[in-house]
């Protein structure tokens, strides 16, 4: 199965593209989508939602791993982000890929077996598993990467008849 693991943001969203097959993983793709400050609201969805459609055009993935908003004090941040999310979640929709969403202590939980593990142990247990040559930069990537391994552990998981 291809999965598309995606940390939502509104600057960056991290973007990270697998596969899983036999217990196996194979990293097919891992990179950010950008905007600019200072560009208007509506171009800044825009770069997102066509970002995230162009990747789904181009791997074809079989679902959606994303995580799942958290509150943050800063009410503007916040907001932005979840206009983000809408527009993933909306490209998501609208190519027909499944969107399954993880918390982020079930993603800690699933890539290093604990949910108190701190970025840089994350960091480390996806470049171990995807076998990486380093540690993927910006970090909303290598959180993207680690969204989607938590998604094929959840899936094994489920086909093996344990619910997460």
């Amino acid at each position: 199965m291809i999965i598309l693991g995606i940390d939502p943001g509104f600057a960056i969203v991290g973007v990270g593209v697998i596969e899983y097959k036999g217990n196996k993983f194979r990293t097919i793709d891992y990179y950010a989508i950008t905007t600019k400050a200072g560009l208007p609201l509506e171009e800044r969805l825009k770069i997102i939602y066509d970002g995230v459609c162009e990747v789904i055009d181009k791997y074809k993935p079989d679902f959606m791993a994303i995580e799942e908003l958290f509150f943050n004090n800063n009410a503007k941040t916040a907001i932005q982000v979840g206009q983000a999310r809408g527009v993933i979640l909306l490209a998501s929709v609208n190519h027909n890929v499944e969107i399954f969403e993880y918390t982020p202590l079930q993603v800690k939980q699933s890539v290093a077996g604990y949910g108190r593990a701190d970025k840089v142990q994350i960091q480390q247990m996806t470049k171990a598993i995807l076998s990486l040559p380093e540690v993927p930069k910006p970090d909303d990537v290598a959180d993207a990467l680690a969204i989607a391994i938590c998604h094929a552990h959840s899936h094994r998981m489920v086909k093996m008849g344990v619910h997460m």
